[in-house]
């Protein structure tokens, strides 16, 4: 919430309290930007939620409450109720420019709150496979998942951003003999591809790096003698890249758990041994079963099967008891969409444990198709003729790939087109968005001997005022967008900064050297609304380049 909402909502509180001697929390007091720009600045139904308390008309409802708010405090220039009982404010100008101070003091920090206060938060996303390239679905997830630990951070939350490493399962195993075959081929071996392998082109590049160390000796071993170091050696080279891959994506972690070590440390056998204690399992058939039909989920799920094995969903309720015991506040998981149906067993294993189901979220990610020339690219990792992350960095940049994934609401379908994202035009709205913080440099680059303003009484102008106003959303629209984890917020809100500053800049000479007064004022408003959008930007991974 920015000053003058918060203003107003004070306002409006103390007049409901003098008007009709009930207490009425500012918190309550809902403030909403109208479409309408006629209608003002803000407005509030304010007047139409106290019709039942206070048993009168909506309308003498806002007419006595226009009487009562205290408009000087508020900054309030006029009070208008229209249709129902709606109380139209539009404010001083002093009230909507004094954003202006405020942004050029705070500069990078502006946006930041303590809406978080300080809440302990784990985001876990990607956490692919390193079986191969990360493709569009996992790019989105780092998107989204990025975006929301840098929005988070800004509004006041203790983030740690965390990778789990699925090292211990079946796909690794497929993954290494699939390295062990194309290392094979290398050497000149007639040797057949495995049934469920991995066909990428990584994995023919690798058995080449293979060779140059080991030359042909491996080939001339029993096949299963060597297995373990193609395995070994594959998932250090795939995960490598990976990191690289996610690094070149502007997309970083600050824990990497393997779930190899969560079974290394015991934490497997000690999660069940709780779960046991707390009378949540029971055997049947051979195998130890967990009571998550207590919690809702269909059907209770095997935690041990009779072969002694432990199921895909123990080591993971494992991972979780860690992440509990390092004493984050909440758990977020991002899960693609083919992982729904793990979500409600997985909550109930946390409720097992002896926690609130709420202590954990998950939101799911939905998978994009990606588009060029009008076509849909086939997507499939083990064929090796998935997009890779990389080709689309390539292609279109980070800085588009990152804000077409985060401009779509994660749990939607998308169509990623890849030949907007590479359009140099103002089509594209990453390129629109980077248009106006370039040109935001370049007027103030041309006049840089001009002086910053540090009062801005001149500033009185419609688009002048419209700029100043979508500058006072900013700290706002990072709390919502933080806390509701919906990074496409803040890409509207970046659209809607980029349109009025367009619109500004198209009807208000910023650099006139015959009103310096003026021009100093209005180089001030164009200062603020740069380092707003690159701070805005900068919130979804994004650059903020000078020049295009």
């Amino acid at each position: 919430m920015n000053q003058i909402e918060e203003k107003l909502k004070a306002s409006i509180s103390q007049a409901v309290e003098e008007a009709f001697g009930i207490s009425f929390s500012a918190a309550d007091a809902a403030i909403e930007i109208p479409k309408d720009k006629s209608h003002g600045d803000y407005a509030t139904n304010t007047a139409m939620r106290l019709a039942k308390v206070v048993k009168q008309n909506p309308r003498m409802i806002a007419e006595t409450l226009v009487s009562k708010i205290d408009k000087e405090a508020a900054g309030i220039d006029r009070c208008e109720i229209a249709g129902p009982g709606f109380i139209n404010f539009t404010m001083k100008s002093d009230s909507l420019s004094n954003v202006i101070k405020t942004v050029l003091e705070k500069k990078d920090e502006y946006g930041c709150s303590d809406t978080g206060k300080g809440v302990k938060i784990n985001l876990e996303y990607v956490s692919a496979n390193p079986t191969g390239d990360l493709h569009p679905g996992h790019a989105r997830g780092a998107a989204t998942g990025d975006s929301c630990a840098r929005l988070l951070k800004m509004a006041g939350f203790d983030v740690t951003r965390e990778f789990y490493v699925n090292d211990a399962g079946n796909q690794i195993d497929n993954m290494g003999r699939s390295l062990q075959a194309r290392y094979l081929q290398a050497c000149g071996v007639d040797c057949e591809m495995p049934e469920d392998g991995y066909h990428g082109p990584d994995l023919i590049a690798m058995a080449e790096t293979l060779k140059a160390e080991y030359g042909d000796t491996l080939a001339h071993k029993d096949k299963q003698e060597t297995f373990e170091i193609f395995r070994e050696k594959g998932l250090v080279m795939e995960l490598d890249k990976l990191k690289r891959d996610l690094a070149l994506f502007k997309v970083e972690f600050d824990v990497w758990t393997s779930e190899r070590s969560i079974y290394a440390r015991g934490l497997v056998e000690r999660a069940v041994n709780t779960l046991i204690e707390q009378g949540m399992t029971y055997e049947a058939e051979g195998a130890l079963w967990l009571k998550t039909t207590t919690f809702g989920d269909d059907k209770d799920r095997v935690l041990r099967r009779s072969n002694g094995a432990y199921t895909y969903l123990t080591p993971d309720i494992a991972y979780h008891l860690d992440k509990l015991d390092r004493g984050y506040d909440q758990l977020v998981n991002f899960f693609g969409a083919d992982h729904h149906g793990y979500i409600t067993r997985l909550k109930s294993a946390i409720q097992a444990l002896g926690y609130a189901s709420d202590k954990l979220d998950v939101d799911i990610i939905q998978m994009a198709r990606m588009i060029k020339d009008g076509e849909e690219f086939k997507l499939s990792k083990r064929s090796g003729k998935s997009v890779a992350l990389r080709d689309l960095i390539e292609e279109a940049g980070a800085d588009a790939v990152r804000y077409f994934f985060a401009s779509r609401a994660a749990d939607t379908q998308m169509d990623f087109d890849l030949d907007m994202a590479t359009k140099q035009s103002n089509e594209n709205p990453v390129y629109y968005a980077q248009y106006a913080h370039a040109r935001m440099c370049s007027i103030l680059n041309a006049a840089s001997d001009i002086e910053i303003a540090d009062s801005f009484e001149l500033i009185t102008h419609p688009k002048e005022l419209a700029l100043c106003r979508q500058l006072n959303e900013f700290a706002g629209v990072v709390a919502d967008a933080a806390v509701t984890r919906m990074p496409h917020k803040m890409c509207n809100y970046i659209r809607a900064l980029a349109q009025n500053f367009h619109s500004f800049y198209a009807d208000c000479k910023v650099v006139d050297r015959d009103n310096i007064a003026l021009s100093s004022q209005r180089l001030a408003l164009v200062m603020a609304a740069k380092m707003t959008m690159k701070n805005a930007l900068n919130s979804i991974g994004v650059s903020a380049p000078e020049r295009m």
